[in-house]
């Protein structure tokens, strides 16, 4: 899939550039920052009816993309729920890491059930229920809408710290990327000013609710495009991302599963800001290749994950010899689509006596299936090692598979 030197570009309009008065608002920073009087925003083209045409080459990549999306979603029937918990959170994850918050996968089961620890892992859960938020009400409805837009971003923001009061609202200032923390000076990307952030987001709704376009495509010009307006003052990458695979969801292109593209994205990070940066030269033909591949691989390595997951019951089986009924295979039967939980989450949905609840979780855990995440005796969290060690593979193999890829994207 190898693309040559002299692939075709692609029709698409450039931003503008405008000169604009600036004031700093508050004292800080160098001489220079405190007498800029004047930046120069970016201004992206409005798309919503906006048409494109891909060449042969680039088509085939698109549509053996779709290929593996689709075989992905539709192959793995009993696996799906469980599937789909898994890809969920490796794609949050790994959107999170683009932006530097990491954390270990411990931590971030821990957060998951509200317990206390560091602010990266709590915010790498924000993430997966923010992407859970925005598939799940244009699963509902149809459409992709601005307020869910907003309520996910409230939802990933209103716990980090100084940025609670602009959980969920479009920003009101001008904001910048890179350059000095104190004003636009020296920024890599200036977008538009605030006050055309409403209408460019309702000109991106249009094109992101267009049904007349190769999915794939436009779920790439779509996710350019809102980080280009870069509506909210911050998390603008988390929601830009989950933006992708809600409109593979609207489109049917998906139905059970999230493909973890960003898997692949985080691999090639300094490459991948580069294609938001073509997309606003007007060159979107790296872009799309791009996330043609990043989705072919990340589908493929899915699919092997998918495979891995119906097999680990029998491992378990081997590992445990659980009486059918039994508090131990009620949980062993429930620990797929569940692999991290609490005690209160076990009592949920094992049907047995307390004490033969605790029994099986001991039990569980002395064999090898679950390990603790947390070493108090109370409120204790236990995830199921074979799967997590998978959810951490899974996001190894898709990172190596896109740093070792041989498409040219130019």
């Amino acid at each position: 899939m190898a693309t040559s030197n002299a692939s075709p570009t692609i029709s698409w309009p450039r931003h503008r550039h405008e000169a604009r008065a600036w004031q700093q608002a508050s004292r800080g920073g160098a001489k220079e920052d405190r007498m800029l009087r004047r930046i120069t925003v970016s201004l992206p083209p409005i798309i919503a009816d906006q048409d494109l045409s891909l060449d042969s080459e680039l088509a085939t990549d698109v549509e053996s993309a779709m290929r593996e999306i689709s075989r992905l979603d539709a192959t793995h029937g009993a696996d799906l729920e469980a599937l789909g918990v898994l890809l969920l959170r490796t794609e949050s994850v790994a959107s999170s890491k683009i932006e530097a918050v990491e954390a270990s996968l411990d931590d971030y089961a821990r957060a998951l059930h509200g317990i206390r620890t560091n602010s990266t892992a709590i915010s790498m859960v924000a993430a997966t229920a923010a992407l859970d938020m925005m598939i799940n009400h244009v699963t509902r409805h149809d459409r992709i809408e601005l307020a869910a837009i907003t309520s996910a971003h409230d939802v990933l923001m209103r716990d980090e710290p100084g940025e609670a009061p602009y959980a969920g609202r479009l920003r009101t200032v001008q904001n910048w990327i890179g350059g000095s923390n104190y004003s636009p000076r020296g920024a890599l990307y200036v977008p538009p000013p605030p006050a055309a952030v409403p209408d460019y987001l309702n000109d991106l709704l249009t094109f992101a609710n267009r049904d007349d376009l190769p999915v794939l495509v436009q779920a790439a010009i779509a996710h350019a495009q809102f980080e280009s307006i870069h509506p909210f003052t911050d998390g603008n990458g988390r929601i830009g991302r989950a933006l992708i695979n809600t409109v593979l969801r609207r489109r049917g292109a998906t139905t059970c599963v999230v493909v973890p593209l960003a898997s692949a994205l985080v691999a090639r990070r300094d490459h991948y800001f580069d294609l938001l940066n073509a997309y606003r030269t007007g060159d979107i033909r790296p872009l799309i290749a791009t996330f043609a591949e990043s989705s072919r691989i990340a589908a493929a390595e899915s699919q092997v994950t998918a495979r891995r997951l119906g097999e680990i019951p029998e491992e378990w089986s081997g590992m445990v010899n659980a009486r059918a009924g039994s508090a131990a295979a009620q949980l062993l039967a429930h620990l797929p689509s569940r692999p991290i939980l609490s005690s209160e989450d076990v009592s949920a949905v094992v049907d047995a006596p307390r004490s033969s609840i605790f029994a099986a979780i001991n039990r569980l855990q002395d064999a090898g299936v679950l390990r603790p995440l947390t070493e108090r005796k109370r409120d204790q969290v236990w995830g199921a090692s074979l799967i997590l060690d998978e959810l951490e593979d899974l996001s190894v193999r898709i990172g190596r598979a896109a740093s070792g890829s041989t498409v040219d994207y130019r």
